[in-house]
């Protein structure tokens, strides 16, 4: 009997190792500088913090040089910041909180692309032809599917036509974001004897990947938030009002004694300065809380916004 017992719990021991913890995306990024020259102290406290909390996330931008912190909402990184300056010494300027959208496609649209430069020496010369669609069913996964039944394409380039999607699928032409729910169809293409090769197959995918992708209806997927505010009564409807501008929903209400507690959701792009005025509504005795739901279609003014910025940085970037 006693062997029995030992047996039953090694197997739920075992099956508890073996259940792996889902870790979230960031949903939002700040650009931080430290302000003292000397960033030892700075590289030893994200060095920790990205060890302690897998949900932190700390990147060089590879176009600006800026660095930038990633996490689950604007509180998450006031923290971290906050934390730099009472345990490391290390005050940082932080620049504008950035949403982290995500890019889709609403249509099908084709593609049919010719990378041809041939000058005297080794050339590139590389055809792709498909077309792109969303995976539907509300899908973030992305797919390549090949569909080549000839021969017009030798099979050692396959690997090269789906790394360019993977590649293209980084940083989409709409707003600069992750591309999400979109499958690629590869039906055909071209290929030249020696001028053929996997970065020319590569360098072709991406760019019929970007044509093909403004053709089909761009749009954005934005960060919705589970919020749970507790207010007292009497300043229910002025919340509530607020929160209703900043697109919040009210999921369900109840009472505790004289406060109202309230589940929300909302997107987390109109979130930003709602501490401030939580506390304005509420003479400083509101509380919220939120954590991340999921991605959900941006209304167009989001989208044309969100695009409009994207385009701005870029323009400054030029300048620079």
């Amino acid at each position: 009997m006693a062997n029995e017992l030992i047996l039953v719990f090694i197997r739920i021991v075992q099956k508890l190792a073996m259940e792996s913890l889902h870790v979230p995306e960031p949903v939002i990024s700040l650009a931080v500088k430290p302000v003292k020259s000397d960033s030892g102290s700075f590289s030893k406290a994200i060095g920790r913090f990205t060890r302690e909390d897998p949900t932190f996330r700390f990147e060089v931008d590879q176009d600006t040089g800026d660095r930038v912190m990633s996490g689950m909402g604007e509180l998450h990184l006031e923290i971290y910041v906050e934390r730099m300056k009472r345990e490391y010494d290390c005050p940082v300027e932080t620049g504008k909180p950035r949403v982290n959208y995500k890019e889709n496609i609403l249509r099908k649209a084709r593609f049919e692309h010719l990378l041809k430069k041939q000058t005297g020496g080794s050339g590139q010369y590389a055809g792709v032809m498909g077309f792109i669609e969303p995976v539907g069913d509300g899908s973030r996964e992305n797919i390549f599917d090949n569909r080549c039944t000839g021969t017009n394409i030798p099979s050692q380039f396959y690997s090269a036509i789906e790394k360019g999607f993977q590649e293209g699928l980084k940083e989409g032409p709409l707003a600069g974001c992750a591309i999400e729910g979109v499958r690629f169809v590869l039906l055909d293409g071209k290929a030249h004897l020696v001028d053929s090769s996997e970065l020319a197959f590569k360098a072709a995918t991406k760019h019929a990947f970007k044509e093909a992708f403004l053709k089909a209806a761009p749009s954005l997927l934005e960060p919705i938030m589970n919020l749970q505010v507790q207010i007292p009564g009497e300043f229910q409807g002025q919340v509530i009002g607020a929160l209703s501008k900043r697109r919040g929903v009210v999921m369900n209400s109840t009472s505790i004694d004289e406060n109202i507690v309230m589940d929300m959701e909302v997107p987390l792009g109109d979130m930003f300065g709602f501490s401030t005025e939580l506390r304005s509504l509420t003479q400083g005795k509101g509380e919220f809380a939120m954590e991340y739901l999921e991605h959900r279609g941006a209304p167009r003014n989001t989208v044309a916004r969100v695009a409009e910025e994207h385009q701005q940085r870029k323009e400054e970037l030029k300048k620079n």
